[in-house]
């Protein structure tokens, strides 16, 4: 954020509930505009962000957006008039001026990162279960040392954070870690191994105001990213991220070249809607040629077929990702 923007945001924090700095240039706190979450008093939905180099409001709870001015006229007007006011001094309205260094204004404290204090399964022997259940589904080996292994599941979750009341009951799992893009363990999924499982996967967030994402902390933002929608899948497209089942508005992220990598579901009524939502934003989206029946990418490259190049093939954006869609479907 620029220096001016900063200054003031942070002038006015005094009065924006649960008011937290997510990391340079993205806070969060409490919606002032509709209360945000009335079921939990620690959600956070409002948060100011850039986009495009402009710094602007975005309710997730609501929706509401406003430019960071206009928020501060609304929710700061103790504070609005005098921004206005040095915008205009330093003439950072009507012209580009340089921004000022930030480093004396922003303070960078310092924490010790979270991280999972399991055995890798590229550790175990490859007679393992874990290990040959992740082989099985031709997952690379290499991306071994990302994924871990936890012989009681109830009981570790437990130290990590509160979860099960009884854990009498436990079961081994797969862990995958959720992390920062710092590396900073902010949650975690479980992967049964258990064909029979009533849970496949268990999502368990250890600070509910970071994004549920994986694979932040091993993105090129300067390359072109990737977004699917299953951890495991991400494994078989570098530079990728998976969605865990969240719906974060992508975009809070400042990504300047992303592409959304759905499964191959067309009559599935959850994944058509979640398109046509990122074709609206005007998104580039991946639809997947007729001649392809498998449902996702570990399966497609279990088939022999070259994902990457398929995807290259066929990325569609606008009217064309709307006309795509439309035969995809039928």
């Amino acid at each position: 954020m620029s220096y001016l923007d900063t200054k003031y945001l942070n002038l006015a924090s005094a009065s924006l509930q649960k008011y937290k700095k997510v990391k340079t240039g993205l806070y969060t706190f409490r919606c002032p505009y509709c209360g945000d979450s009335k079921k939990n008093r620690n959600k956070t939905r409002g948060y100011i962000f850039q986009v495009k180099g402009d710094h602007v409001f975005k309710c997730h709870n609501c929706g509401i957006t406003r430019s960071f001015s206009n928020f501060l006229k609304e929710h700061a007007p103790h504070v609005y008039d005098e921004y206005v006011m040095e915008r205009y001094k330093e003439g950072t309205i009507g012209g580009n001026v340089p921004k000022p260094d930030l480093t004396q204004f922003i303070s960078k404290p310092k924490f010790d990162k979270r991280t999972v204090d399991l055995e890798t399964l590229s550790s175990l022997n490859n007679s393992h279960p874990a290990k040959q259940y992740i082989l099985g589904r031709g997952i690379p080996e290499n991306k071994l040392d990302r994924l871990y292994y936890c012989p009681k599941f109830k009981e570790w979750t437990n130290t990590q954070k509160h979860t099960f009341f009884d854990t009498t009951t436990d079961e081994d799992r797969i862990i995958i870690p959720l992390n920062s893009a710092d590396g900073n363990l902010v949650g975690f999924q479980g992967r049964s191994l258990s064909p029979v499982a009533k849970m496949r996967y268990i999502t368990v967030m250890l600070d509910e105001n970071a994004p549920k994402l994986y694979g932040l902390d091993h993105l090129n933002k300067n390359d072109t990213i990737y977004i699917v929608e299953g951890p495991l899948d991400s494994f078989f497209l570098e530079n990728s991220v998976a969605m865990c089942g969240s719906d974060i508005d992508i975009r809070t992220f400042g990504w300047s070249d992303y592409i959304w990598v759905y499964d191959n579901e067309p009559r599935s009524r959850q994944i058509t809607d979640k398109l046509s939502k990122s074709i609206d934003n005007g998104d580039q989206v991946v639809i997947w040629p007729s001649q392809i029946r498998d449902k996702d990418l570990n399966e497609m490259v279990n088939s022999g077929i070259n994902v990457k190049s398929v995807i290259q093939s066929n990325v569609y954006r606008g009217l064309e990702a709307k006309l795509q869609l439309s035969n995809w479907k039928i």
